[in-house]
């Protein structure tokens, strides 16, 4: 299986997980050497910035995880470039995942504010990740920014309702020429395969795997699923067949003798 190639750096996995709604510390741990993952995302509003002495940052470090910090809370544009500028100096990295949401409801992201704040972080020199609405034209804009990747919603955050928007996500990873990571609403392994399958350079997973009855077996159905949807993709799944076009050799020739 190829690698995930994501602003210049190597991955085996392409499941990325999330590092909240855990019921510990240990749980959290747990579940991520199962899946296999190798990049963590965190909002930078749960990090202790100061000491760096919570139970997310230091186990990651040793788990050699890779840092995706967020920008979840903000509710515009410079919340979430002052969010971005906090995580560089306290984390050591370029990585964001921008993310503003104003309405701490649904947490649907606000395009035109999104849009903003990843052109002046891309301007400063982050390696910007973009959660967005599942919007060719938004995604195509956010590209030609120079995004390390888009990351349109399959359904709203935590809601496990699945590829709700599906006919979209198929056409803005065809039409990007950057990575595409669907995020957010993935429910099931199935679904994260169905992503992969799809052509989705990855998945993000939270609360799927976090509330499951038993995160750590979660986390290892979806790496399988993962392994399983993009070795799909690489295949190169077979068109589907047209029964309605399916005759047999009989029913051509009656087929033909009625059109004479």
């Amino acid at each position: 299986m190829d690698k995930l190639v994501l602003a210049g750096q190597e991955f085996d996995s392409r499941l990325i997980v999330g590092t909240g709604k855990y019921a510990s510390a240990q749980a959290l741990m747990d579940s991520i050497k199962a899946s296999g993952a190798q990049i963590a995302t965190m909002a930078m509003k749960r990090v202790d910035t100061v000491h760096q002495t919570d139970d997310i940052v230091t186990p990651l470090r040793e788990l050699g995880v890779t840092f995706m910090p967020n920008t979840s809370g903000a509710r515009d544009a410079k919340e979430a470039i002052f969010a971005a500028q906090l995580a560089r100096e306290a984390l050591g990295t370029d990585w964001i995942k921008v993310e503003v949401h104003p309405d701490q409801k649904y947490l649907l992201p606000d395009t035109i504010e999104t849009y903003q704040a990843c052109k002046e972080l891309v301007a400063q020199g982050f390696k910007v990740f973009a959660y967005c609405q599942a919007d060719l034209c938004l995604c195509k804009a956010l590209e030609e920014l120079g995004v390390a990747a888009v990351m349109p919603l399959g359904s709203p955050i935590g809601s496990g309702q699945g590829l709700e928007t599906e006919p979209f996500l198929k056409r803005i990873i065809k039409e990007c020429s950057c990575p595409v990571i669907v995020d957010a609403g993935i429910g099931s392994p199935s679904e994260a395969a169905k992503c992969l399958e799809l052509g989705a350079a990855a998945v993000m997973v939270n609360t799927a795997i976090a509330a499951a009855g038993n995160p750590t077996v979660m986390s290892e159905a979806f790496k399988a699923a993962c392994i399983a949807g993009r070795l799909g993709y690489e295949a190169g799944l077979a068109t589907k067949y047209d029964t309605a076009q399916a005759t047999s050799p009989m029913e051509q020739f009656l087929a033909s003798l009625g059109q004479k």
